[in-house]
């Protein structure tokens, strides 16, 4: 994705009072067999009215047929919703895989009353294997309209693969209402992410400008995030807008998407496989936007600062050896960087007072007990600066990730 321009951030938004949703939006959810455990794991996100879309999808080689299709389907910027299939990526399943994605979407447009081409599809989970077709025909052969309206709590759980909680967050826009779920916890290194996430509101903007602001949103939030470094198959982030509530303030809703977008980067990185902490690093003083996003994921992707970071263990010289490994960056000097432990300042170091050493690596000690850990990093060059968010990395993820298929 492109266009990282940001905007002068307005006042946060107010939490919509009991998590309304736009209006105009209904969803479905089913067991159809993809996962073993009953749940649903099977979800039609539809608008009622006519919808603008935009879309970002993953830029792996080995992108499923359900990217493939969606991408299409967003090219017009008209789309008025999407079939989610957890537990199964439907990745590297060849021409058969194809046709069952197309298949799966011809019967839910087909039932629903709209082109084909009206309908994203969106798949997740383990890469290899074919759905289980003869349960899923089933379900399409039984479904039938109309869905209920709203069903973003049920379309937030029955997307999620190895979540270990739904995520959904619901704010006001004027009049308008914005709500975005999402699922994400392994395979995170965007470009996008092994994430699905699905923003819909009944605000009304300008094609154009709703796909900038989307982006623009996109950049700063799902693409700041970073669990394992492994790029996913299957990333997709759409947003649906149906106009049913009217025109809105571009820079607001710029600002609710942000909002939205920021707190279910926030979920995912807090929820990575076996995360017990969400680390976030701030780089400041940059060359530009570029160079700092790229030293935060060099940061926040380092297996020796995650694991420092699980083990509460105040050994700042890893993030110094991480913002070192940034080789091809030659205006970065030593002699200008700083790096701080939430207040704590660790480094450049300022006494070789054994005793003043304890105290500060006391403070970073217990700042890396908490739930979050923010590690601040400024380059001293220039002005740019990008946050990135991440994970500690445990034995969870170990044992959850060697174990997947088993």
């Amino acid at each position: 994705m492109s266009d990282s321009t940001t905007t002068t951030p307005l006042a946060p938004a107010e939490p919509a009072p009991d998590s309304p949703e736009p209006r105009g939006f209904v969803v479905h959810t089913a067991p159809v067999g993809l996962a073993d455990d009953g749940r649903d794991d099977f979800t039609v996100l539809f608008s009622t009215a006519a919808a603008q879309v935009s879309g970002v999808f993953t830029r792996s080689r080995f992108a499923g047929p359900s990217v493939l299709l969606s991408r299409e389907a967003v090219a017009d910027g008209r789309a008025r919703g999407v079939v989610v299939l957890a537990r199964n990526a439907n990745v590297a399943t060849g021409p058969e895989g194809e046709a069952n994605a197309h298949e799966i979407r011809a019967s839910v447009a087909g039932t629903l009353g709209v082109p084909e081409e009206e309908l994203l599809v969106a798949s997740t989970g383990v890469i290899g294997r074919q759905y289980p077709m003869p349960q899923i025909r089933e379900h399409l052969e039984s479904l039938a309209r109309p869905f209920p309206e709203g069903g973003f709590d049920r379309a937030a759980r029955a997307i999620m693969t190895t979540d270990t909680r739904p995520k959904k967050v619901s704010l006001r826009c004027g009049g308008a209402t914005l709500v975005g779920i999402a699922k994400g916890v392994g395979m995170l290194e965007p470009d996008m992410a092994t994430l699905l996430t699905f923003f819909a509101t009944d605000a009304r903007l300008a094609p154009d400008e709703q796909d900038r602001i989307f982006r623009r949103v996109m950049d700063r939030t799902f693409n700041a995030v970073s669990i394992d470094t492994d790029t996913s198959t299957s990333d997709t982030a759409v947003l649906f807008a149906n106009g049913l509530a009217g025109e809105v303030d571009p820079a607001e809703f710029e600002q609710v998407l942000y909002e939205v977008a920021l707190a279910l980067v926030k979920e995912i990185a807090s929820d990575g496989e076996g995360a017990s902490k969400l680390i976030e690093v701030r780089v400041t003083g940059a060359r530009d936007t570029a160079q700092a996003k790229r030293v935060g994921k060099t940061v926040v992707n380092s297996p020796l600062v995650k694991t420092a970071v699980h083990g509460s263990d105040p050994n700042w010289g890893r993030v110094a050896m991480a913002v070192g490994k940034c080789s091809d960056d030659t205006d970065i000097d030593q002699e200008a960087v700083r790096i701080r432990f939430g207040d704590t300042e660790v480094y450049p170091t300022r006494s070789a007072d054994a005793a003043e050493e304890d105290v500060v690596r006391a403070a970073v000690a217990e700042h890396l007990k908490g739930d979050e850990v923010v590690i601040g990093i400024d380059l001293g060059i220039a002005d740019g600066e990008f946050t990135v968010y991440g994970c500690d990395l445990t034995e969870g993820y170990v044992r959850l990730n060697s174990e997947y298929t088993t």
